[in-house]
């Protein structure tokens, strides 16, 4: 299955989103009230195209494979997620960027939903995930309405599989799609389904689980200060050192001294 679809009509302007290119990325120069408004006025016209979430590990991937950059900058946008990203665009002189994370984000969209009329599904991670997840946004969020969830296998989907899936999503008719599958996975399957799926896909990574209660966020103040990323860490040190030795250590020497 190729990447993305030639036919998809994107009816929305990409150049009225101010972005700062970081070593190829087109991260959007934004912040989250940006953001917000800007889905909220372009939700239908957003069907079917899909939103990243870039963070160090994703757009050092995107530096060192060129394909999914190509990937990354195929959808509407780009958000900011790692603070990293948004220090280096200010550095830029991009004054108003600012760290947008996609469990913030998500966070704010589900206290507008019941107001809205917003229709959720979500697409990935453990049937035992999305049942708890379930649970907690019927909780938090009194009048969310999840239009459907789904966890697909761990193996590629065979071609009559994917058309079932996609028909699965498209008949409740949701606003927005929740991709789940982890990078670079869940940024490959929204790019391999665009303009395929009625819905504004965005891959949140490990959303699922700070929602269903399986990780914890870092205190606020850890998040400000752009070290939500040493919380993490010390949460899950095995899986995740190497990771971030490899990238940070890259985007520090292509980003901030290299200027790419």
């Amino acid at each position: 299955m190729g990447v993305g679809t030639p036919l998809f009509d994107r009816k929305i302007d990409k150049t009225q989103i101010p972005t700062c290119n970081i070593l190829g990325v087109e991260i959007a120069a934004i912040d989250m009230n940006w953001l917000l408004k800007f889905t909220d006025e372009n939700i239908r016209q957003l069907s079917g195209d899909y939103m990243t979430i870039a963070n160090v590990h994703t757009t050092v991937t995107s530096y060192e494979d060129l394909e999914y950059c190509f990937i990354q900058n195929g959808g509407i946008i780009a958000i900011p997620d790692g603070g990293p990203l948004s220090t280096v665009g200010r550095k830029r002189g991009y004054n108003k960027m600012k760290r947008t994370t996609g469990p913030s984000y998500m966070g704010e969209v589900f206290k507008i939903s019941a107001e809205k009329g917003y229709r959720h599904y979500f697409y990935g991670s453990t049937e035992e995930t999305l049942e708890k997840l379930y649970k907690a946004l019927m909780e938090q969020y009194p009048g969310i309405q999840i239009a459907g969830m789904y966890s697909p296998p761990f193996r590629p989907l065979t071609e009559e599989e994917d058309k079932a899936v996609i028909e699965r999503i498209n008949e409740v008719r949701a606003d927005f799609v929740w991709v789940g599958l982890g990078a670079p996975k869940q940024e490959r399957w929204m790019a391999q389904h665009q303009g395929r799926i009625v819905g504004f896909m965005i891959g949140v990574g490990a959303g699922f689980d700070y929602f269903a209660g399986n990780i914890e966020r870092a205190p606020k103040w850890m998040q400000d200060s752009n070290l939500e990323w040493v919380y993490r860490l010390m949460q899950d040190p095995r899986r995740l050192f190497n990771r971030y030795w490899h990238t940070n250590t890259k985007f520090i020497w292509n980003a901030y001294l290299r200027g790419k």
